[in-house]
């Protein structure tokens, strides 16, 4: 589904990423790993072509995407759940989904398959963002990403602010998603959360990565975490 190949990203004339690669192949959810600033919301960045690669490959679906513009990689079937949100708080949260929907050729979401996940947001849908709690805003977050018609989501720190209730739902939504066939690469400080829901395991550090593996394999050897994450 993604193949990220040996990319470089550089902002400005400082490197950040040196020769990521990884994937994720149909279906599956891989955990981003690593400290802060180990380079994991720039990876996202240079897949959704935000921080574009200056040198390595992308691609996802069989199509190079490495200097695709962002409209493009979104429209090709990649939705972003970015940790800050970034909804319109001025507008209602049905004004906020009703600009999300589109066609790809991976399946089409509709409002009723959001609701079925998210039981409270049909009676959101009258509110503006901006009154809206942490957790509101990242079911409409998710929901506006499934409505784009996704084959791959990229979750960057999902958690991140919420609840501890809150951020088992969100993780029960990416155990959804990938039963419905939907890949997620999901970036998470909140390592026991992230391994519980992935299938692999990539482990940045200062711009690389350092390990790929599967989730089980971390989530079973502590000593291994404590080596890579110090957790």
């Amino acid at each position: 589904m993604l193949s990220v190949d040996r990319i470089d990203t550089y902002y400005g004339e400082t490197q950040v990423l040196f020769g990521v690669s990884l994937a994720v192949r149909a279906g599956e959810v891989l955990a981003l790993l690593g400290a802060s600033g180990a380079g994991k919301t720039t990876t996202l960045r240079s897949i959704l072509g935000l921080t574009p690669a200056r040198s390595g490959a992308i691609r996802f679906d069989g199509r190079e995407i490495t200097h695709a513009p962002t409209h493009a990689i979104a429209r090709a079937g990649i939705g972003w759940v970015p940790d800050d949100r970034r909804i319109f708080p001025t507008l209602t949260v049905a004004r906020n989904l009703a600009i999300a929907g589109k066609s790809t050729r991976f399946k089409r979401w509709k409002l009723a398959d959001c609701f079925g996940i998210f039981s409270a947001l049909e009676h959101l849908m009258p509110r503006e963002c901006e009154n809206l709690s942490g957790g509101e805003m990242q079911m409409v977050a998710i929901s506006r990403a499934l409505l784009g018609a996704p084959g791959l989501v990229l979750f960057d720190e999902p958690s991140q602010g919420l609840a501890p209730k809150v951020v088992q739902d969100v993780m029960a939504t990416i155990r959804r998603l990938k039963d419905e066939g939907v890949a997620a690469l999901v970036v998470e400080q909140n390592v026991s959360s992230a391994l519980a829901v992935a299938d692999r395991a990539c482990v940045m550090s200062a711009g690389r990565i350092v390990h790929d593996g599967p989730a089980a394999e971390l989530r079973e050897d502590a000593s291994k975490r404590r080596q890579l994450l110090g957790v």
